[in-house]
């Protein structure tokens, strides 16, 4: 099979809507995703991000606009689309009444790979994530995070150059799941594209080379992760005073002074810390500037840019939830690959 030529975006998406009677899941998005880089992709339950991954991986099919996935058309080229990707969803799709090795063999010979081909890529990738040992094991055998990490495994049998992973660290402990953002950086390093959805923030702030935030089926921010944080609210200067007597009183100085722009300090009994909101190095200057004059002994001083947590709560107005999405799809409506 001759591989179309693609462009530098692994993924282009414009004006993709999907209705599930009268809800309209995914809703007029546009989106690029480059080669060689994780796009992260965040937002709260049902906002459709499950939805998005289905159609781009030819397990729905859009209502309306269009999407091309390495070169190929997601509605008119499905059957070459699907040699190109794959796919790790919320839950591991293994057969627990075979072994390891069995599942990632069966795999490779229904993607059309040659028996021994397929059993190469096999071993090949049992060793790669650590499995070898359980290679002969039943997986029902298995535990949470060797089960993910065949799921894996079985998602880059075909060298995809573009693998979708939908909540993949759902339900893993945070060993495990380090073991799982390792392996998906060392997959982007070999020069694949990772379409990325998730809830966790630790995750998408370690993995992701840029976010997309997706609210009710549409998309209401996009950038790097610095570029987000500054969109919702710049830097927070937290002063420590020497002396925690002085914290209510370094407070009332700042809103005495009227200093430009500056406003809105509050202190914090518990961790003993004065927060300032500022938008601009001059107005940083102009704090530390005034509790010098005024005599304010200091033990620390820094800035920092909001969280990723933070950033989530301001643009959707819910908090980041490690739940499973509630997806819009009916059963009868989903469309089978």
């Amino acid at each position: 099979m001759t591989r179309q030529k693609t462009t530098a975006n692994a993924v282009e998406v414009r004006g993709l809507v999907k209705h599930f009677g009268e809800t309209r899941a995914v809703d007029g998005i546009d989106l690029d995703v480059r080669e060689g880089t994780v796009m992260g992709v965040l937002g709260p339950n049902g906002a459709g991000k499950t939805t998005l991954v289905r159609i781009l991986s030819t397990l729905l099919q859009p209502d309306a606009g269009q999407a091309t996935v390495a070169g190929y058309d997601v509605v008119r080229q499905p059957r070459e689309l699907r040699r190109t990707i794959g796919l790790t969803g919320q839950y591991a799709s293994v057969d627990e009444k075979l072994s390891g090795w069995e599942n990632l063999y069966m795999i490779g010979r229904l993607l059309d790979l040659p028996r021994l081909q397929s059993r190469r890529r096999a071993d090949e990738m049992l060793e790669r994530f650590s499995l070898t040992e359980a290679a002969r094991r039943p997986v029902s055998k298995y535990s949470g995070g060797m089960r993910r990490r065949l799921d894996l495994a079985a998602s880059m049998i075909g060298r995809p150059r573009v693998l979708y992973l939908d909540e993949p660290t759902t339900g893993l402990d945070p060993r495990t799941r380090n073991e799982v953002w390792d392996e998906v950086q060392n997959i982007v390093a070999d020069g694949n594209t990772v379409l990325l959805t998730t809830q966790y923030m630790e995750e998408a702030e370690r993995l992701a080379s840029e976010l997309t935030v997706i609210d009710r089926g549409k998309i209401i921010a996009e950038g790097r992760v610095p570029e987000l944080k500054a969109k919702v609210g710049g830097r927070t200067l937290e002063i420590r005073p020497q002396r925690a007597a002085e914290l209510h009183q370094l407070v009332g100085a700042l809103a005495q002074a009227g200093l430009d722009g500056v406003g809105g300090a509050t202190a914090s009994e518990e961790t003993g810390v004065v927060s300032v909101p500022i938008v601009s190095d001059e107005q940083l200057t102009a704090v530390v500037g005034l509790l010098g004059e005024r005599g304010f002994g200091i033990a620390d001083i820094a800035t920092h840019l909001p969280s990723l947590d933070e950033v989530f709560l301001a643009l959707t107005g819910q908090k980041a939830t490690h739940e499973d999405e509630t997806a819009y799809v009916d059963e009868k409506e989903e469309v089978a690959a």
